[in-house]
This record gives structure tokens, C-alpha cells and sequence, in this order.
């Protein structure tokens, strides 16, 4: 059987349109009292309220009784009346449903408000329904919402940043912000293991803080402690993410340059010795400066193994102190070394 089909004798007479539209009505009015919606029905003609419900009412500061036959004119200043007339003309014309926002002071506050007005038959009069809604209540809902987002995600940030603090405490020098030996042995190992399978070069560097002034020897620790911010700031910024650098010692650091050869690495470190050397420090208005002594070594060139590589590495730095300093030496190259 058809579902659809009439309904037959004792089965209730249908609802009539107005019937229909009166339980229509009763939910939209439990639907505005809900959401906090103001609800006024005018005459077409003149303007003047037929309905207002509570919200209405209450932004009137009267009672919904005491709204009923007057228009906006008498009810608020001229230029919002005006303005309102204007919007309720312009939805007569229209026809259909429109909607428009309007913004204004009332009573020492600001008003945004989304007004959707609908002009019908009812009663034999033609009459305009106008249904407000606080825009400037649910943007501030809005903001308080994005707020929340917004502090929620910096909270996020902070953690990540925490736990990548903490889980780096480990690996970083706290004097330089450089990785710990530790750190850089272990790196050193997978960049021997990667060079001997791929069969492609990286150079080791050690290098030492030369013998400092009488002057920068009188301020003690203080001086080191100088010198190793600095010499963390420069190996940082003359390093790529793929190298590795530590400090070894109170007087000697360690570079480790991936995929780089022998004359690349001298080139590169040539150029870190001299800014080093014109590297000004201050410590209570008097400025020091410092030097260091470099040593390079590189596989395969030099060297074919991790131990060789080091070995090879001292002897160069070696070499460069003997010169006297402020210098970089090369390890030498093994000739059919295997």
C-alpha cells in the first residue's frame, strides 16, 4: 500500500494552513526565547508594533503591551528611526526575505545586531516581521573563542619547545650551546660508517685556544667563559646543520665537516681563524682578544680509519702550534695508503 495515499474515512481530518502555521509560530517563538532573538511584527502601512515578544521588549526597557501601537519614531532618536524605516521600506519593495545588520550606540552601548525582515499576509492586513539577532554578543563569543585558540596553541608551542629543551640538555654544551663530546663521538661514528659505505670524504678539525695575554690571564675564568660564548657564536655561524661541533675541554674544541674535503676544510677553517683572531671581547671596559691553533685532517686523504683520522688531526694541531700560533696545519696525505 501506498504509503502516501489519502487518508480514509475515521483516520482525523487533516490540519488546516492555519493550524499548521499557529504550531509554525509557537516554535519559532520558543526557538527566539532560546537564542535570545528579538521578534516584532509592524504594520505595513504605518509602522506601528502588532507583536513584540520579552527580548523585544526588554530592549525597549518597556513592557511588550506598552510597545504595541507605536512605531520606531516615538520610540527611538530620529536618525535611528530614519534608519530603520529606511531598512523596513526597502524589505516591503523586496518582497522576500532580506537581511541586513545595523550598527549603533543605545543607552551608552554598541549595538550590532543582523536583522532578517519578511513582509506577509496576516489577518488581511500586510504586516512585516522583523527577527534581530546580537551579532556583537556572538562575535564577542568569537574573540573569546579565538583567544582560547590562540592561547592553547601557544601553550602547545611552549610544551614542544619545553620537552625539545629537555630533551637537548643532554646533547648541548651549556657554556657554548655546542653538542657535548658525547654527543659529537657518536656523530663521528655515523659519519665514519656513512663515508665508508658511500665511499665520500668529511674532514676532522681540533683546534686550541692559544696562550692568552697577561691581561686576559688576570681575569681568570671570566675570560674563558667569554671566550667560550664566542667560540660557540662562531662555530655555530660557520657550521651547516649536517656538521657536528664540540668542546672538548676548557681549551680545545672539534669540528666535524660532512661530505667535505681536505683543501674545502682548510679553506673554511682559514677563514673562522681569522675571525677569531679579530674577535674583540670586554670584560670591565677592557678588551681582550684571542687566537687559536687549528688542525685538519680528512678521510680518505689522510686517513682510512676513525682512529687514524684523530691521530692525524693531533699531529696537524701539533704542527700548528709549533708555527707559534694563530694557524691552520694540515694533516699530511697518505699515498697509496689502503
Amino acid at each position: 500500500m501506498n504509503a502516501l495515499s489519502e487518508p480514509t474515512a475515521g483516520s482525523g481530518a487533516m490540519p488546516t494552513d492555519a493550524a499548521l502555521l499557529a504550531v509554525l509560530g509557537q516554535g519559532l517563538a520558543a526557538l527566539a526565547a532560546q537564542r535570545g532573538w528579538m521578534v516584532g511584527i509592524k504594520d505595513a502601512a504605518d509602522g506601528r508594533y502588532l507583536h513584540a515578544n520579552a527580548a523585544l521588549a526588554a530592549f525597549f526597557g518597556r513592557s511588550a503591551a506598552e510597545l504595541i501601537g507605536h512605531h520606531d519614531a516615538e520610540l527611538l532618536e530620529a536618525a535611528l528611526a530614519t534608519s530603520l524605516r529606511s531598512a523596513d521600506q526597502t524589505a516591503l519593495a523586496h518582497g522576500a526575505a532580506l537581511s541586513s545588520e545595523h550598527k549603533f550606540d543605545w543607552r551608552g552601548e554598541r549595538q550590532e545586531w543582523s536583522v532578517l525582515r519578511l513582509a506577509c499576509q496576516f489577518e488581511g492586513r500586510r504586516v512585516l516581521c522583523s527577527i534581530w539577532q546580537d551579532l556583537l554578543a556572538q562575535r564577542q563569543r568569537e574573540a573569546q573563542l579565538k583567544a582560547a585558540l590562540e592561547q592553547l596553541e601557544q601553550q602547545q608551542q611552549a610544551n614542544v619547545a619545553l620537552r625539545r629543551e629537555f630533551g637537548e640538555q643532554g646533547l648541548r654544551d651549556s657554556a657554548t650551546g655546542l653538542s657535548t663530546r658525547a654527543h659529537f663521538d657518536d656523530q663521528m661514528r655515523r659519519e665514519v660508517d656513512l663515508s665508508m659505505r658511500e665511499h665520500r670524504e668529511f674532514a676532522l678539525v681540533f683546534m686550541e685556544i692559544d696562550p692568552l695575554s697577561d691581561k686576559a690571564q688576570a681575569f681568570g675564568d671570566r675570560a674563558f667563559e667569554r671566550i667560550h660564548e664566542s667560540m660557540g657564536r662562531l662555530l655555530r655561524g660557520n657550521t651547516r646543520a649536517m656538521d657536528a661541533s664540540c668542546r672538548i675541554d676548557d681549551r680545545r674544541f672539534a669540528v666535524l665537516l660532512s661530505g667535505v674535503g681536505l683543501a674545502t676544510a682548510h679553506s673554511r677553517m682559514e677563514g673562522l681563524r681569522r675571525q677569531c683572531a679579530t674577535q674583540i671581547l670586554a670584560i670591565e671596559g677592557q678588551e681582550l682578544g684571542f687566537t687559536v691553533s687549528m688542525g685538519v685532517a680528512s678521510y680518505p686523504h689522510t686517513a682510512h680509519t676513525q682512529e687514524e683520522v684523530i691521530a692525524a688531526c693531533e699531529a696537524a694541531l701539533s704542527a700548528a702550534r709549533r708555527r707559534g700560533g694563530n694557524s691552520v696545519a694540515l694533516a699530511s696525505i697518505r699515498f697509496g695508503a689502503g
